[in-house]
């Protein structure tokens, strides 16, 4: 095992321990679960600060899918697999390319239900993790760290970044490697955990909002919601099938009976459905009018 001089964390916020929790052991159950409810409340605090910079990163990944790009989350431990959950969670979503959202973790797919810890940190393991994915200037790479230097994820993000690759880095702390790695640093300081350096708890909570934030901001940006419906709603379900006629009454106020019937013949898209009928048109004529407006569907409908 190699020994991690203390120098690398001691000053870390995450690592600290917290004072509010320092007594944690001798509570009861409804005593702990309101300390760490407490704690998770100062979550959406820290992400609120760090808006401009989510924002800004929003654009970037919105302006690459639309170009053919992709988005590439990279990261160990719980950040590698938050950034797993939100890639997998985009296809049925959005009906997004599976291929347009994707992640790299350390020690592979097995790292998803299993610790494979000692991959965290090894530079060349990030490279070569990330290198696989052949990142060029069409490409997004997102950095998930709450310390902000696992050397893993530092590594992956500036190969990337060599290889002109947008890059963004996630972390829970500030001046970082990771932070100086990235050209867009979305620094969310949530202070010690509940239990000192357990960087799920209200670290993960911190990168699993940003990374919402992050899928959902660029996919409504690119016409993927409207209003605030997922209409590109992949039907693979039963209650998928069920979402997707609602949203389809919600926004033409047809009757269930008719809304099915129009989704039968729109080939199961709730786009197209929503377009044949309010612009009245044909299945035919309204693809043409989604794919020049490139699948947004207000744009499709002529609405500003």
């Amino acid at each position: 095992m190699k020994h991690k001089p203390a120098s690398d964390t001691a000053d870390l916020g995450t690592e600290q321990r917290n004072p509010a929790t320092q007594d944690l052991d001798m509570l009861s159950a409804l005593e702990i679960a309101r300390a760490i409810n407490a704690e998770d409340a100062k979550v959406a605090a820290a992400v609120k600060q760090a808006l401009p910079q989510i924002a800004r990163a929003i654009d970037t990944i919105a302006n690459a899918l639309s170009h053919g790009g992709r988005l590439i989350y990279v990261g160990t431990g719980t950040s590698g697999r938050l950034g797993a959950l939100d890639a997998a969670e985009c296809p049925p979503t959005f009906n997004s390319d599976p291929k347009a959202v994707q992640f790299v973790i350390a020690g592979g797919v097995k790292a998803l239900g299993a610790a494979v810890e000692s991959n965290e940190d090894s530079r060349p393991a990030g490279a070569a993790g990330i290198a696989k994915r052949k990142p060029t200037q069409r490409d997004v790479v997102v950095g998930i760290a709450a310390s902000g230097r696992t050397p893993y994820t530092v590594a992956a993000v500036e190969y990337a970044r060599s290889h002109g690759a947008a890059t963004v880095a996630i972390t829970c702390n500030r001046e970082t490697p990771l932070e100086r790695a990235a050209e867009i640093a979305i620094v969310v300081a949530v202070g010690p955990e509940a239990v000192a350096g357990s960087t799920r708890m209200k670290a993960g909570t911190a990168q699993k909002m940003v990374l919402n934030m992050l899928t959902t901001g660029a996919m409504t940006r690119l016409g993927y919601v409207y209003g605030n419906l997922m209409v590109n709603v992949h039907l693979k379900n039963s209650k998928l099938v069920e979402r997707g006629i609602g949203i389809l009454r919600e926004i033409t106020g047809l009757d269930r009976d008719s809304s099915i019937k129009v989704l039968r013949q729109a080939g199961g898209s709730v786009p197209i459905a929503i377009v044949m009928t309010k612009k009245k048109v044909g299945k035919s004529q309204a693809e043409l009018l989604l794919k020049s407006a490139q699948g947004h569907v207000r744009a499709a409908l002529g609405e500003k």
